[in-house]
């Protein structure tokens, strides 16, 4: 039954997107610059919705794999996207490269809750921000486990 693999609904951790108190670069602890492509684009010259949400995972998977040993081919355990959130600041477009930020404010038993900024490389404001919650679970029996020391211990690093 997949309804046990989602956690309660933690509360959200993002502070309202105004001009005044937008989150820094130096709030995300980890980066990966990921260029858009020209099929990122929809018909009206930018990025469409649906994209970010690669971006978040992109960014995320790739700290893991590299970081925290994920396998995601063989690994006994994955990660399973159970929520996932975006606010749109402002537009982007192909051909830009993105600084994708990510930081941890969440380690549970078995999930994880990762914020995540789209930045314009160079540029301070964020493009857009949202968030994004993994459940760990055993790949064979798809149920919710712990999460593995090695993955644990990179997750940490990301805490804020």
């Amino acid at each position: 039954m997949m309804s046990s693999l989602y956690p309660p609904a933690a509360p959200v951790s993002i502070p309202p997107a105004t001009a005044s108190t937008p989150p820094a670069r130096a709030d995300y602890p980890h980066f990966l610059a990921i260029p858009t492509r020209w099929m990122d684009n929809d018909v009206y010259g930018h990025v469409n919705n649906v994209v970010y949400y690669s971006y978040f995972d992109t960014v995320i998977n790739e700290h893991l794999i590299r970081e925290g040993g994920l396998d995601i081919e063989h690994g006994s355990v994955v990660g399973y996207c159970v929520e996932s959130q975006c606010r749109y600041l402002a537009p982007l477009a192909f051909p830009e490269v993105i600084d994708a930020g990510l930081r941890v404010v969440h380690v549970g038993n078995s999930s994880v809750r990762y914020e995540v900024a789209l930045f314009r490389q160079g540029e301070a404001a964020p493009a857009a921000l949202g968030h994004f919650v993994h459940v760990f679970v055993a790949r064979e029996a798809i149920k919710p486990t712990a999460i593995p020391p090695r993955i644990r211990a990179c997750l940490e690093r990301l805490k804020r």
